[in-house]
């Protein structure tokens, strides 16, 4: 009767095995601690990002109340001065906090005056209301174009130092130079990612501008209309 014999395994060495592929496993970074070797550039990034976020809801805020009109507004003016009531219209227009209504406030103080006269002044008021709109939304753009150049500039000051302590130490070990590269791209990333929120809120902002404006010709058009209908 034959006797077989079964082999134990070593598990010292499948211990030691596991600790090595543990030790080669990738480690996670967390996401400040990343940012934070960056370097010192990456100040001048959080400023910019702090100044893009600020400007965008600053803005934004504005940009929505000034779009804030009452669907009735333009049928209430068009009633008074048809029925002769212009103190009614100018009361109402005055009272009205809003792009739209100053610009028909400026239009029932030049009744009387020719057409042209009028729609010359209130176009001039909608130039300045298309101002105070777009005021700040520069500071956007400049952050679009300036951040990503922030970054590249970290980027390279970053690489000349990697490479002169590679050059003083005469360390050229893949990990050591891949280690140094990824930690200096940091801030090209982080320029990049401000650069594009900065860019998209701009877009943003400016699309909100363009509504706005449509509204204020349109409302300019429909009060020259109730103007020359009398007349008609």
């Amino acid at each position: 009767m034959g006797f077989f014999l079964l082999q134990v395994p070593d598990t010292s060495k499948l211990v030691n095995a596991a600790a090595a592929a543990a030790q080669q496993a990738p480690q996670k970074i967390n996401l400040w601690s990343l940012l934070d070797k960056g370097g010192w550039i990456m100040y001048p990034l959080y400023l910019l990002l702090a100044a893009a976020i600020f400007v965008f809801f600053e803005r934004l805020i504005a940009i929505s109340k000034a779009s804030r009109i009452d669907a009735n507004f333009m049928s209430i003016i068009r009633d008074n001065i048809m029925s002769g009531n212009i103190s009614a219209a100018r009361n109402l227009a005055k009272n009205t906090d809003n792009p739209v209504a100053r610009i028909i406030d400026k239009g029932i103080q030049r009744i009387g005056k020719p057409i042209d006269s009028i729609e010359k002044s209130m176009e001039n008021v909608g130039k300045l209301e298309m101002y105070k709109m777009e005021r700040n939304l520069s500071i956007l753009s400049l952050i679009s174009g300036i951040a990503p150049m922030f970054g590249f500039l970290g980027t390279i000051v970053g690489m000349i130092q990697l490479f002169y302590e590679i050059n003083s130490t005469g360390n050229f070990e893949l990990s050591v130079i891949a280690g140094g590269i990824y930690v200096k791209m940091i801030t090209s990333g982080s320029g990049l990612i401000i650069g594009l929120i900065a860019y998209v809120a701009h877009n943003f902002l400016t699309a909100q501008v363009d509504k706005t404006a449509n509204k204020m010709e349109a409302a300019s058009a429909e009060f020259l209309d109730v103007l020359q209908e009398p007349t008609r």
